[in-house]
């Protein structure tokens, strides 16, 4: 399977150091950075906020932030986020009183605009708002904390998301990424590309080795052996 994007996310990075992390996997072939930030509020736990992005633009960092917002409410801090270099912009639908109306917000600011899906939320609300969406994130765990186990059911999600991406594709030409946050590892990754995930979150599977395997060049090349086996 060729064209997938790994972006692992530096939820589990080490923060002392994290420019350098940063670096190290997306010169051991990473394609986006993967930002979970968290307001303990609508998820129960604190991370990072747009000073964190910025930074990493300043050192350096070129390659698409992917910005994954679990606060609420959520129009205050996007434009935040994309002053601060943010490439796309995902948020919950429960964090917002309209939709629509954010998705319009992070798109009038310049970035790609994504809706996220927790496990027990119904995909219907895509079909209103996919016109104007980039990407769908499927959440594989329940959002706020890192090095959680994949929820198997996030498959049959998988394939109903694909069909409806699929639908929408052959009708406008316009392509939609589906990506899926929680519990992707080298044993699981071809099983969730075959339902139909083009984009994967790594966090705990990339930074939490850095040492094993050929350290983030090694995780990330098993990674990708992976994909490559799905469709063959």
């Amino acid at each position: 399977m060729s064209d997938c994007i790994i972006a692992p996310s530096i939820l589990s990075a080490d923060f002392a150091r994290l420019g350098e992390e940063v670096d190290s996997v997306l010169a051991a072939g990473a394609d986006w950075v993967h930002f979970d930030v968290m307001d303990n509020h609508y998820v129960p736990n604190l991370t990072i906020g747009p000073m964190v992005c910025q930074a990493l633009r300043k050192h350096g960092v070129t390659a698409p932030i992917d910005v994954h917002l679990m606060v609420e409410p959520v129009d205050r801090i996007v434009p935040d986020f994309a002053e601060a270099g943010a490439t796309c912009i995902s948020f919950h639908p429960e964090a917002s009183r309209h939709v629509h109306r954010t998705i319009q917000l992070i798109k009038s600011h310049g970035c790609k605009a994504g809706l996220v899906l927790n496990p027990a939320t119904p995909i219907d609300a895509l079909d209103w708002v996919r016109e104007d969406l980039d990407m769908v994130l499927l959440m594989s765990v329940n959002p706020g904390f890192g090095g959680q186990s994949f929820i198997p059911e996030t498959l049959v999600k998988l394939r109903a998301v694909r069909a409806r991406i699929d639908a929408y594709t052959a009708r406008t030409g316009r392509q939609i990424l589906l990506e899926v946050d929680g519990g992707v590892k080298v044993d699981n990754i071809a099983e969730i590309a075959a339902a139909g995930a083009d984009t994967f979150v790594a966090g705990s599977a990339v930074f939490g080795k850095p040492d094993a395997d050929g350290g983030y060049k090694g995780i990330i090349g098993s990674l990708r052996d992976q994909l490559a086996k799905v469709g063959q």
